[in-house]
């Protein structure tokens, strides 16, 4: 017979958030209330501020572990994507912990089925097609042991408002075919450009279920750069360390903005169709990457975006690719995330048919891609030739991403943070 430890062991499920490119302590009300953008739902509106605060508090967590000079990249909409399907079949504690870490309690019509409802809201906004040369792709998928029953419940909402349909595998007699199989269609879902995010031995006998959600983005500059503009320059990764990047070039319209009292600068660069953007955020020269971090919050970066203008600014920004991939289990642990992680504590009944106890998450794996050029994000990079001179605009802004900084790419009507990263080292 088995005994409960074993039963509960047996049960164990992962979670997988995939995507391509590209907290603060502001849950309580603002002061002055925010306009909210016409056409929205007031409710999709505080999920999509509630995404931002997540993201930028998880930024934080995964900045501790890594060294000042690491680059960081993910998406906080993937990874709120795949625990918000986890929250379908949660109770007690388990929901309480999803509720506060990513900020759906901050959401005033709150019950799980509303909150769902708001994310499918949220997902048909986002995912529209805002212009033929920009693609914003998300999908979502259910891996189940074949052997064991869900609630059919479960899977049907899952289905209904994420797309997420189950597909049975053999974990406990193929674990690797399996683990090979959710790889093949995470890498099908980005065009190929996130291969292998489950690392071997990641999938075992004891598994019971993974939930992935992809995100892929491929968009071109509403301002291209001219690749004749392009020339090899001086990356500054620290006060020791430089190296040479293919520094692209423009001067043209963005919105923009200098804050000294912050010690940054910041530009917006738009794709097409100004539904998306990429906005960097460039410490000065002399302020530390940490600290401007420091200050990082949704209410800091939604200020700083409202007080940018339209200027003339000449653009040095370097063409780049990183990579980023993670387990996201002990950065939500930090959080708060517990129980879910638990076999002990775990409580997900809404998931499993016929009063089955004891399904728990035993990981969850993040990985995510970023490609800029001169065309735009993801397009195949090209070879650069150096420029001879540039016109002087004596009234234009200067904007040289030579030394680290943090870009964020958002969906740019309700600010939705669809990405988030610092880049330290393009080289």
């Amino acid at each position: 017979m088995t005994s409960p430890e074993n039963l509960l062991s047996e049960k164990g499920f992962k979670i997988v958030t995939d995507e391509n490119e590209v907290g603060d302590e502001e849950a309580a009300p603002a002061e002055t209330p925010e306009k909210i953008p016409g056409s929205t739902n007031p409710r999709v509106w505080e999920l999509s501020k509630a995404n931002g605060r997540f993201g930028l508090s998880l930024f934080k967590q995964l900045s501790k572990g890594k060294s000042e000079d690491a680059n960081i990249f993910t998406s906080p909409l993937s990874i709120s994507t795949a625990f918000a399907m986890t929250k379908l079949g949660a109770c007690n504690s388990t929901l309480e912990q999803i509720m506060k870490v990513f900020e759906f309690d901050t959401i005033k019509e709150k019950t799980s089925d509303q909150v769902h409802f708001f994310f499918a809201k949220l997902n048909c906004r986002l995912y529209r097609k805002t212009h033929n040369s920009v693609e914003l792709v998300s999908a979502n998928r259910l891996f189940g042991e074949k052997t064991f029953e869900f609630n059919e419940n479960y899977q049907n909402i899952s289905e209904r408002v994420y797309g997420a349909k189950l597909l049975p595998l053999n974990f406990k007699e193929k674990a690797e075919p399996s683990r090979q199989r959710i790889n093949e269609w995470i890498s099908e879902k980005t065009n190929n450009r996130i291969n292998n995010t489950l690392p071997k031995g990641s999938i075992d006998g004891n598994t019971i279920l993974v939930l992935v959600n992809t995100i892929y983005f491929k968009g071109q500059w509403k301002l291209k750069f001219n690749r004749q503009n392009t020339r090899e320059s001086k990356f500054h990764v620290s006060k020791t360390h430089s190296c040479l990047v293919q520094m692209m070039y423009q001067e043209n319209t963005y919105r923009y903005g200098k804050f000294p009292e912050d010690k940054v600068q910041v530009l917006e660069m738009f794709y097409n169709g100004e539904g998306i953007s990429m906005v960097i955020v460039l410490p000065d020269n002399e302020a530390k990457l940490a600290e401007v971090e420091e200050i990082l919050s949704l209410k800091k970066l939604t200020g700083w975006l409202n007080d940018t203008k339209n200027k003339q600014v000449a653009v040095h920004f370097p063409r780049f690719r990183i990579e980023d991939n993670f387990s996201l289990k002990d950065k939500l642990q930090a959080m708060g995330l517990h129980d879910i992680f638990s076999a002990e504590h775990a409580s997900l009944p809404g998931m499993v048919a016929n009063n089955h106890t004891g399904l728990y998450v035993s990981d969850a794996f993040h990985k995510a891609f970023l490609e800029v050029n001169e065309e735009g994000s993801e397009a195949a990079a090209a070879t650069a030739v150096v420029f001879g001179g540039r016109s002087l605009n004596p009234n234009r802004e200067v904007f040289i991403a030579n030394r680290p900084f943090f870009i964020f790419i958002r969906e740019t009507t309700i600010n939705t943070l669809i990405f988030a990263g610092r880049v330290a080292d393009p080289c």
